[in-house]
């Protein structure tokens, strides 16, 4: 399979008056169309670092990332970071608006979205009357409006409690799955992780370098929760935990 996306020895240093700090250091890696791959590693690695410059928010040091001009990439934050003054169908639309894309069919299609994913009736309530899970569905959708190849996410459910992450986890999965996109998340959590990749990217303690990267299977995949009830999930747990610096 060709990949849509080439990340070819991307370093990354940043300079103070006193000293040089290198935050990566010689990352490669592909990302293949429909794939979602997870980079895990110590707080301070470089994380966030890699998936900003994917993002083009941040420059690279040296290295080069290709990929055909035309990808449309999204970057969905650890937040939901939805205006409270504004109606959920105004949020989701919030992209297209600053874009100055608001068609008719733009707008059609962000209504459609709602609708296809439990939130038609709310497009006139406001933040606060949703829960935590469904404003991560409209962050979520904010996001697709724009219709990107590839999406970023940043520690999307970070910010949930444990039981709502589970929930959420699985929402948000099985929407990215239906709209058929490619995705590069980072998270420090390594059971979310394990239930959602496909390929997990382990970087080292900074300089943020490639440490390991595992191809995850599954005899019987279903939804993220559902993995973790699979008999493989705890080895992959134990797999990644072992490599990620910090904890041997």
């Amino acid at each position: 399979m060709n990949s849509i996306l080439e990340i070819e020895n991307i370093s990354k240093n940043y300079y103070s008056k006193d000293k040089e700090t290198t935050a990566l250091l010689d990352i490669s890696m592909n990302i293949y169309p429909g794939e979602f791959l997870v980079i895990v590693g110590p707080s301070g690695c470089g994380k966030s670092t890699l998936l900003n410059i994917i993002g083009g928010i941040d420059k690279e040091s040296s290295g080069v990332i290709r990929g055909n001009k035309d990808i449309r990439i999204g970057y969905m934050l650890q937040s939901d970071s939805l205006f409270p003054w504004l109606t959920i169908l105004d949020n989701a639309l919030l992209g297209l608006k600053i874009k100055n894309d608001l068609t008719k069919e733009n707008i059609n299609y962000v209504k459609k979205l709602l609708k296809t994913y439990g939130l038609s009736e709310f497009i006139n309530s406001y933040p606060k009357e949703l829960s935590g899970g469904m404003r991560q569905r409209v962050a979520l959708i904010r996001t697709l409006a724009m219709k990107p190849d590839i999406l970023l996410l940043d520690e999307p459910f970070s910010a949930l409690d444990y039981q709502t992450r589970l929930k959420v986890c699985d929402d948000v999965y099985e929407i990215i799955k239906e709209e058929n996109k490619t995705v590069i998340m980072i998270t420090h959590d390594i059971g979310e992780a394990c239930s959602l990749a496909d390929r997990i990217v382990v970087l080292s303690e900074r300089p943020g370098k490639i440490k390991k990267i595992f191809n995850i299977k599954w005899d019987k995949k279903g939804t993220p929760f559902q993995n973790r009830m699979n008999k493989e999930f705890s080895t992959y747990y134990d797999m990644v935990w072992k490599e990620i610096d910090g904890y041997e």
